[in-house]
């Protein structure tokens, strides 16, 4: 993300003025924008022509520069763009004023929002400015006769290409080394700063080593973990070991991994947690929340009309950092936040156990 001005207007609202660098960014303002913000951006729209000088031909798109009040946001990862829509509050031609319109939000595209910033929103942004430093990377799980790729982003983790082949050594290895020249053609055309190579055993160790051997350059960026799984159970595991923090700072999916793992072992043991709604909100009333814990799509419902929650969400967050707890926006694009949607969306690891 690359914020370009910030500038203050009337009624406590401030105007940024920003540039998405990475689908991750993109990502990131699905959950920044909200109904009711203004968003201003270079667009094409249908403008439909009947008049004397020219037939109506059905119409035909022209360039404008509009500004909209959302209505709606959609993250759309696999077209990589994010689209807003809503009602044309301004624009170049005065005709299209109070119509509906949708801008396409791509990579490298200025855009302008206007509204009154939240706290956790501006952080999410500086977040992603910083962000733009981190190197990418690619995390490779390994057994007998399975491979797994997945690539690593702010808004979790996807798997980018799995290879199977024959296990063992002896009369199979040029089998076996079929399967590690695939993965190995698979890296080479996967553009990644850094390279985790996890899995049980010594096949991981006999794969880096054909690396080693056919591609140099390649098993410079690689560094080795030990797991007791592959493919998402064995990303999981790399990510709770802080292996990727080594090379990828600050990583949101590290943090809400060892968060959601926390959670659960203290449910297990009864003991400081908080979780659901109301199970929170009182702990939050007790000042006892050290870590609150929500998911974005949640926090996200509960701003705008579909909230269910019968309290301010913003006045929790609020009341929990003033008194000292910290609050971290789960990602529902990886496991973790999957795992705490099944807790309602919402929970916290608390100071002292609540009777």
């Amino acid at each position: 993300m690359r914020i370009q001005s910030r500038v203050g207007v009337e009624g406590g609202a401030e105007r940024i003025t920003l540039v998405p660098e990475s689908l991750d960014d993109l990502w990131h303002l699905t959950y920044v924008l909200e109904p009711g913000d203004l968003v201003s951006g270079d667009t094409t729209r249908r403008i439909q022509r009947n008049d004397d000088q020219m037939r109506d031909t059905g119409g035909e798109r022209e360039h404008m520069h509009v500004t909209l009040a959302v209505e709606d946001v959609e993250f759309h990862k696999f077209a990589n763009r994010l689209r807003i829509g809503g009602v044309i509050e301004d624009a170049s031609r005065e005709d299209q004023l109070g119509m509906h319109h949708t801008v396409n939000v791509e990579e490298n595209k200025e855009i302008e929002i206007e509204k009154v910033w939240k706290p956790d929103q501006i952080d999410r942004l500086e977040e992603a400015e910083e962000a733009t430093e981190n190197p990418d990377v690619a995390i490779v799980t390994v057994e007998e006769g399975k491979a797994h790729v997945h690539t690593v982003a702010q808004y979790g983790t996807e798997e980018y290409a799995e290879f199977t082949g024959t296990t063992g050594k002896g009369e199979y290895a040029r089998e076996r080394d079929e399967l590690f020249a695939q993965l190995t053609d698979a890296l080479q055309h996967l553009e990644t700063d850094a390279i985790i190579l996890a899995g049980p055993g010594f096949t991981k160790q006999d794969a880096y080593d054909y690396v080693e051997d056919e591609a140099p350059d390649l098993a410079e960026k690689m560094t080795t973990v030990d797991t007791s799984a592959v493919g998402d159970r064995g990303v999981h595991e790399v990510l709770k070991r802080g292996a990727v923090e080594e090379v990828q700072k600050d990583t949101r999916i590290a943090e809400e991994a060892e968060l959601v793992d926390e959670l659960t072992r203290r449910i297990g043991e009864g003991s400081r947690v908080a979780y659901g709604a109301e199970q929170v909100q009182k702990a939050a009333d007790y000042g006892a929340i050290e870590h609150l814990l929500l998911l974005d799509e949640r926090l996200r419902e509960e701003r705008g009309a579909e909230g269910e929650w019968e309290f301010d969400v913003n006045d929790l967050i609020t009341t929990t950092e003033q008194k000292g707890g910290d609050v971290t926006v789960f990602s529902s694009e990886f496991a973790p936040g999957d795992q705490l949607a099944g807790f309602g969306g919402i929970a916290a690891l608390l100071r002292y156990r609540l009777e």
